[in-house]
């Protein structure tokens, strides 16, 4: 096909895409019943507005944000405190320290050194190759925050196992790695406060609608069995459906990984910085309920060590080498949220959803927690980004919980844990875009072992739920 016509294709796409984003925004602006104030009206227009943007993706994600900030001030619907206030949330800078740590560990052979080692004992099989990369992807949770960060770091080691192996495109080993390694990104923020940008957003959102918050240790204590069966469940799921094909030679890859793993020789004082580095930064995360720092704190704090002559071991000018799209989804996303207060949209929500069947099945706390897993699962799906998808339906909980006297918290808490979990569209999270980008898989490949990978977290995240939350006295 000419590229004047592929391109054709994709510029009409996101013609429409833009279109239909505009006239929800125009929609919600003109119908809206007359007795909403102007503040609220415009706010919720541009909320919807970029919730469409943000899903369809006709611009960059970061054009969305600063769009959404710019209408804000343009149709005057709060005052451009409240539109830049989302960037001085600590969230912000905890994103922003991700990456920078992130890249510290990137600029040594660290990474590479563990995936060697790890492959040349596990890597016999497509099993042992394929559960390897699965755990390594959970470690890495520890240490580097943000899932995209991570997917991108692994995703090189994934392809160079493929070419050792000699997996071609449309075999179902390729199809396997490509979509377990995604998944094994989906899940891998599941249970540290610090590795998924949904996780810090849910926290700041019930900071600033309730004034509660949850603390690193909370957050691994009530969400580690979620994680632990999930690293059995997933990997299983996927390899029922993509069993690999037999003819594989993996003593090539052994040998490849040796070598590769003889090749960097001893570790570097470089290495032996950034290990103690990270050790820190971690501890100081798990102790955050004794000496209270908020967990951007140690995150700065790591960056600093790793930039900072003679004690660091990275040029500061290669440590600022962050996405600065994803810096300004956070920061506007929050914005929205100050902004739904401000203008006094959030109060004409929680009036909407005072209806009575719906506050009825609220007053039910087991009945709530089905209703609050299931409805964010299908929220995901329709609105993509899991930042979005975090900072907007929060909101309509915590008003639900507070009118029936339920606990935000563990509402909350339930809420944004299901929407890190995107296993069906390849748009529903990063790893699973990371994935598809590498062109060896393709959006059919993610229907089916989707289908039940969501389900199974679904009926897992419900089962700790009722027993293991509720054994700890987290609910009701």
């Amino acid at each position: 096909m000419p590229i004047h016509r592929i391109k054709g294709k994709i510029l009409s796409k996101q013609t429409v895409s833009f279109s239909v984003s505009i006239l929800f925004f125009l929609g919600c602006l003109l119908l809206l019943p007359e007795g909403i104030a102007w503040e609220a009206r415009a706010t919720i227009s541009i909320m919807v507005f970029a919730i469409f943007l943000f899903a369809l993706e006709p611009i960059p994600l970061g054009m969305t944000s600063v769009l959404a900030m710019v209408l804000l001030l343009f149709f005057q619907a709060v005052p451009i405190e409240v539109v830049l206030s989302g960037f001085a949330n600590p969230a912000v800078f905890l994103i922003i320290a991700g990456m920078m740590i992130a890249e510290g560990v990137r600029q040594t052979p660290l990474m590479n050194r563990v995936t060697y080692a790890l492959l040349s004992r596990v890597g016999h099989s497509a099993k042992g190759t394929f559960n390897g990369l699965f755990l390594l992807m959970q470690l890495q949770a520890f240490f580097i925050p943000a899932t995209a960060v991570r997917m991108t770091l692994i995703m090189p080691m994934v392809l160079s196992v493929l070419s050792v192996v000699g997996a071609k495109k449309e075999s179902n080993f390729s199809k396997l790695m490509m979509v377990g390694t995604a998944y094994a990104g989906n899940i891998s923020g599941t249970a540290i406060l610090t590795a998924a940008v949904g996780n810090i957003l849910t926290v700041e959102i019930l900071q600033l609608y309730v004034g509660e918050t949850l603390s690193y240790l909370d957050w691994l204590l009530y969400a580690f069995p979620i994680w632990m069966l999930l690293m059995i469940t997933i990997p299983w799921i996927v390899w029922k459906c993509f069993p690999p094909e037999n003819g594989y030679s993996f003593d090539a890859l052994k040998r490849d990984m040796k070598e590769k793993r003889a090749s960097l020789g001893a570790f570097t004082r470089a290495e032996w910085k950034c290990i103690a580095i990270l050790c820190l930064t971690v501890l100081l995360w798990m102790t955050q309920p004794f000496h209270g720092y908020h967990p951007t704190v140690p995150a700065l704090l790591a960056v600093v060590l790793m930039g900072l002559p003679k004690v660091g071991f990275i040029e500061w000018k290669n440590l600022v080498k962050v996405n600065f799209d994803m810096v300004l989804l956070i920061g506007a996303t929050l914005s929205l949220g100050f902004s739904l207060i401000e203008s006094g949209a959030i109060d004409l929500l929680e009036e909407v959803l005072s209806a009575e069947w719906l506050l009825a099945a609220f007053s039910q706390p087991w009945l709530a927690l089905l209703l609050v897993v299931i409805i964010s699962q299908i929220y995901h799906l329709g609105v993509t980004n899991v930042s979005t998808a975090v900072v907007t339906l929060l909101p309509v909980f915590i008003g639900l919980s507070v009118q029936v006297g339920l606990d935000p918290v563990v509402i909350s808490f339930a809420a944004g844990l299901t929407t890190l979990f995107g296993y069906i569209l390849v748009v529903e999270t990063m790893p699973n875009v990371v994935a598809h980008g590498t062109g060896l898989v393709k959006q059919k490949d993610f229907y089916i072992p989707g289908l039940w990978a969501t389900l199974a977290t679904t009926i897992i995240t419900l089962v700790v739920i009722y027993t293991w939350w509720n054994w700890l006295g987290f609910w009701p």
